[in-house]
Parts: C-alpha cells; structure tokens; sequence
C-alpha cells in the first residue's frame, strides 16, 4: 500500500532573548506559520536565554523516532550565527537524525514588502513615498557580508520609489539610527521614518527606537507579519529539496567548507 512519504520537521531556530517580548514574539510568528500549511509539524528552539534549547529539541525528536529535520534559522543576515553557532550545535544533534540546514531568511522581497506593511501600519500612506526618506535599521553585525547585504537591500528599496533609504545599524557598524534619521533631513527629505529591519523585539530593536526619536514616524519590528511567515514556508521546501546530510558530523564539515572556519 503507498504511504504518503512524511514530511520532515520544521525547527524554527531562534537566537532567545532575556526580554520575553521577544520569545513571545517568536511563538506568534510560529502560530502564523502552523496556521498557514495545516499538518507541518514546526518546532521552535532557542540558541540562548529561553527554552526549550535546539538541543533538547533535537534530542527530544530523535527519541520520537523522527528522522528528518529543516532547521531553519531566524535570522534575516548570513552571520556569525548562521555560519558557526548554528552549524555547531547541530553538529551535536543525535546521529539518527538527518538535518539540513535551511537559507537565512532575508534577502527577500517577501521581507521589502513586510516593510512597506509595518511603514503604512504606522501611519504612511503610498502619497508619502516620495518625500519620505526611510532609515533601515538593522541589528548590526561584525561580518562584512551582512553589513554588505543591508547596504544592498536599502539600494533596491530605495528604487521602489522612496525619497531617500539609508542603512543603519544599532550595534557593532556605523552608522547608527540617529546618525542616519540627520543625513536624511539634511537631504531634504520632508518626513522620515525608521523601519527596524529587526524580526522581534529586545535590548537591540529598544536602541534602534531611542535612536529614532528625531525621525516622524517609526514602524513595528516585523515581528509575525504574514509575508515573514510565508517566507519562513519558502525556505523550508528550498531546503526539503536539498540532499540531506545523513547524521550531524558532514553537516559540521560541510559548513566549515563553506565558511572557511577552521
């Protein structure tokens, strides 16, 4: 008799916070995904700070019998988290279980437009676009290609017809929020507004608020907007249709191939 082939489990990796906002946050945008493919079964674990950890997640699978997991983190940078933190701690996982390691979230314009949602919820209009000047604000990172990618992906939004975007980051480059909500009056813009590129909220998103204290308008972090939901689904079946890594040791192998880490 055919059997429907079992779909594998989704691991929802999430960096966890002291501020419950942000765990509280993350389990909301779970839900959205839960509610948008009825059956998949998803998981949520934490690297730090709130449980359950992606550990005992992953041990708890294995005892289940499950054998097949995308886990996929929740970030919207290919950083330090994604390039060593998380491919170590899956390098751990029990060796019954055969894991493949999903694509960060961003870029995507599935986010851009998750943007313009949070931007027109806190009071933009499409008649606002182009005297508007908008700060992307990102957490920030030490890694050259992240700083890299919100470079590009405040380019490519500012084409959509924006007065002006510029890039900021509330930790570890330049220039900070308040920094850039200056540049953009000193352009001339008319109004402008922060957007956090920033998925829930906590000491990061906190300081990319202080900073925007000068701008007129200052959006929501993306937190469980539909279209990061839907993007979450996007990158789990990109990653079903990868070869899976039989056992966690290859996985670590393969990602210091990938990284150049050592």
């Amino acid at each position: 008799m055919f059997r429907k082939p079992v779909r594998p489990v989704l691991l929802v990796v999430a960096h966890g916070s002291r501020d419950p906002r942000h765990a509280a946050t993350v389990h909301a945008l779970v839900r959205r995904v839960r509610s948008l493919r009825r059956g998949l079964r998803v998981e949520t674990g934490f690297l730090d700070f709130n449980s359950p950890s992606v550990p005992e997640v992953l041990e708890s699978l294995a005892a289940e019998g499950v054998r097949d997991v995308v886990a996929l983190p929740l970030l919207l940078t290919r950083a330090f988290h994604a390039k060593a933190d998380i491919p170590a701690v899956l390098a751990d996982a029990p060796g019954a279980l055969r894991i493949r390691q999903a694509a960060v979230l961003g870029p995507s314009p599935l986010l851009l437009t998750a943007l313009e949602r949070r931007l027109a919820q806190a009071g933009l209009t499409p008649a606002d676009k182009s005297s508007t000047g908008v700060v992307l604000a990102s957490a920030g990172s030490t890694d050259p290609e992240a700083i890299a990618v919100i470079a590009d992906i405040a380019r490519e939004w500012w084409h959509t017809g924006w007065c002006a975007v510029r890039p900021a980051f509330a930790s570890a480059s330049l220039p900070r929020t308040e920094d850039a909500v200056r540049e953009l009056r000193d352009l001339g813009c008319r109004r402008v507004a922060v957007a956090p590129y920033v998925l829930a909220p906590g000491f990061l998103p906190d300081r990319i608020a202080r900073g925007a204290a000068g701008a007129d308008v200052l959006a929501d972090v993306l937190g469980p907007a539909p279209e990061v939901a839907r993007l979450l689904l996007r990158r789990y079946d990109e990653a079903r249709g990868a070869q899976p890594i039989l056992g966690s040791r290859p996985l670590a192998a393969s990602a210091r191939a990938n990284t150049g880490a050592s």
